[in-house]
């Protein structure tokens, strides 16, 4: 892997997981850098469950994918602070 390839996959994480803090409803209690990595996580997943049927590689924008990746990303971000609630302090 390429540098350009570990910084495009950091920027495409922190906006994936960004938007996926935004469409869990309340606060996460989780850090910036946990987001990234879900948001990385669910970035490579949704690319790969685009792949598996087919819509992956459409003209323009990939709408289904995005959305794939975002919802994959909200439901990280949703486990993770509700684990991170569920442990004692």
């Amino acid at each position: 892997m390429e540098i350009t390839g570990l910084v495009s996959a950091l920027v495409i994480g922190l906006v994936i997981g960004a938007l996926g803090r935004l469409v869990v409803p309340g606060k996460q209690d989780i850090s910036m850098p946990i987001t990234i990595l879900v948001g990385i996580a669910a970035a490579l997943l949704g690319t790969a469950g685009a792949s598996v049927i087919g819509v992956a590689d459409t003209e323009g924008i990939d709408w289904i994918e995005l959305a794939m990746q975002v919802g994959l990303a909200g439901a990280g971000v949703a486990a993770l602070a509700a684990a991170r609630t569920r442990q004692p302090q």
